[in-house]
């Protein structure tokens, strides 16, 4: 997602180091640009919408010759992409650039408004800098005014400050899971929020834990804790050359991409959960109560993975928001003639926003009346302009052909919509809304934690990856994880892979179980655990494989399948994301196993623009 990029020496024109870095960073996504660099006494902002060849064309329009500066390329979370919400933002003599979510800015921002701040822009990154300019009005060193500030923010960030008052230094600090590292060399220093960003000027670097922070001068980089106390930090020296740079020393994106999951998830939550009222902020998309209770049926539109995403949705928003809710291929919706009017919602889920056949069923629903609201990765995007509303995942780009972290992310989007219909209509008691709630801030934390087990999964591919056929069944809310499973195996390993509901087993694949076929069975506790042991037992009865991902604690499990992958238990709905995450894992071992292309499988594209 978003990209840092700061230095502080006089062997290189700041601008230049700035500009490199900030190109090196493209392919994460971004949809602004912009460099803050000192001259003379004056810091100097330069921002611009869009790519980063509008950014480059202001600064030839006024070129910037100091060798102090900060840099930035943004993905919209906070206000439209715009060069006033474009990043570094200035409070003062204090400019910042910053990666992650502030979930209290409400609280912030009311607070700092009242104490006469003039706020500029739309974004939670702006009241940092107002929060550090208060500490240096006050006569604080900058590293102690970042320090105080940081105190006082709750969620996830990385970010860079630089002052007028402390010319000679730049602040990085780190929370959450937003990574940040500082760079060393003769006489400079360098900040990024990835390898490659510096790669090029130096190869020494630290990588900042949580609650970190460095000061970067040309005398080289010091690290501190919250209480300002010196921490040692091992620098590391990069070995990586280019390409496995920008992997961030994974060996695919693909596996990049399923560890970037937590960050991903927290992304899409951002601010959106008002704990203290019990509520959501669905970023201004709104439902009376009056809309919630005439929605007559909700339709969910999506291709391949995004289509089990909605499947996912379904049991969400019928069970919690108790409205009928449809999931057609998007490529067969406007072709059945569906029954639609004013009463009906149209829900397009796209990564790209640009599916062709996800663009056709919107506009469809569109022509019949209904209200479109789109679940869409990917602003000034088709789709999104085309929709009524449209909810934002924040995944970041995906560079893997297959998608994982979309895929999530759209589940929690469509959890975000159910639950927040469900509150409309009074669905819900304040307890279990709270619950709810909970739960779902859990959910991050919980998926990194899931992430532990690859190498148990990597010991588990190792057994069966020269298997021809696989069968994934599950029951319920699983069931689309199920098929999930099958098409992220065949898609990037060529085995062929079925994802069945288990009940159906017995009315015709279990024809094709012996001994030569690996069953993934996703066997987590909840209303149907019973009935799916009893469908676990008839493959084994038959001589077939069983591995079972199970909920921890379910030590019968163990007795019935050749192989478990045990996960935590977050309920009936999310715990279908934590039994996402072995499924992606078990793919991406096998397929590495087998020697394919994980990251562009054959005849395979991105985004499918064409029916």
């Amino acid at each position: 997602m978003c990209g840092i990029v700061g230095y502080v020496g006089r062997e290189h024109r700041a601008m230049d180091v700035l500009l490199d870095g900030l190109r090196r960073l493209e392919y994460r996504g971004y949809d602004s640009a912009g460099v803050a660099i000192l001259e003379g006494e004056k810091i100097e902002v330069r921002r611009a919408k869009g790519k980063l060849i509008n950014l480059e064309g202001v600064l030839r329009d006024k070129p910037l010759q100091g060798s102090v500066g900060l840099g930035h390329t943004r993905w919209a979370t906070h206000g439209k992409p715009s060069e006033r919400n474009a990043h570094p933002h200035r409070a003062g003599s204090v400019v910042i650039v910053h990666n992650g979510i502030i979930e209290n800015y409400r609280e912030l921002r009311e607070e700092l408004e009242a104490a006469g701040c003039v706020v500029a822009s739309d974004t939670d990154t702006e009241l940092i800098a107002h929060l550090i300019n208060l500490g240096v009005r006050e006569g604080k060193e900058l590293l102690t005014a970042v320090r105080e500030a940081c105190a006082r923010l709750i969620g996830s960030f990385a970010l860079g400050a630089m002052s007028e008052t402390d010319p000679n230094h730049l602040v990085a600090a780190k929370h959450g899971g937003s990574p940040i590292i500082v760079g060393q060399g003769e006489k400079q220093a360098f900040l990024g929020s990835d390898i490659p960003a510096i790669l090029p000027y130096t190869r020494e670097m630290i990588s900042l834990y949580d609650g970190d922070f460095a000061l970067l001068s040309e005398e080289g980089v010091q690290v501190v804790d919250a209480e300002g106390r010196p921490v040692d930090r091992e620098p590391m020296t990069i070995q990586w050359d280019p390409v496995s740079a920008e992997r961030g020393g994974y060996d695919h994106f693909m596996q990049k991409e399923i560890f970037e999951q937590p960050r991903a998830i927290t992304d899409t939550i951002g601010t959106r959960v008002i704990e203290s009222a019990l509520d959501l902020d669905l970023d201004g998309i709104e439902f009376t109560r009056e809309q919630a209770d005439a929605l007559r049926s909700i339709s969910l539109v999506a291709c391949g993975t995004s289509s089990y995403a909605c499947m996912v949705g379904k049991y969400m928003i019928e069970q919690i928001a108790g409205i009928r809710c449809e999931v057609d291929l998007a490529s067969e919706f406007r072709y059945r003639q569906p029954i639609l009017g004013p009463d009906c919602m149209v829900m397009p889920v796209s990564q790209s926003g640009e599916t062709a056949d996800t663009l056709g069923a919107l506009r469809e629903g569109r022509a019949k009346g209904a209200r479109i609201l789109s679940v869409c990765n990917s602003r000034e995007s088709t789709i999104a302009r085309e929709s009524d509303d449209v909810l934002y995942t924040h995944a970041g780009p995906e560079i893997g052909v297959a998608s994982t972290k979309a895929f999530v992310t759209q589940v929690v989007a469509l959890y975000l919509i159910a639950l927040k219909l469900a509150i409309v209509r009074g669905r819900l008691s304040k307890d279990e809304i709270q619950a709810r709630l909970s739960e779902l801030m859990r959910l991050p934390r919980l998926v990194e934690e899931t992430l532990q087990i690859d190498q148990h999964v990597q010991k588990i591919a190792r057994r069966y990856f020269k298997a021809e056929d696989f069968l994934f069944l599950g029951r319920g809310i699983m069931y689309p994880v199920a098929m999930e499973g099958a098409l992220k195996l065949k898609e990037i390993s060529y085995i062929h892979a079925e994802g069945y509901a288990a009940g159906e087993m017995k009315h015709g694949p279990i024809a094709l179980i012996d001994e030569n076929m690996p069953v993934v069975v996703i066997a987590t506790q909840g209303a149907l655990h019973e009935k799916l042991i009893s469908n676990l037992q008839q493959v084994r009865a038959r001589d077939g494989h069983v591995i079972a991902i199970a909920t921890e604690g379910d030590e019968k499990i163990a007795e019935e399948a050749n192989e478990v992958i045990y996960i935590k238990d977050l309920g009936d709905f999310l715990t279908s994301i934590l039994a996402t995450i072995p499924v992606q894992l078990f793919a991406y071992h096998v397929a590495t196993l087998r020697g394919t292309d994980v990251d562009q499988p054959r005849n395979l594209a991105k985004s499918v623009t064409v029916e």
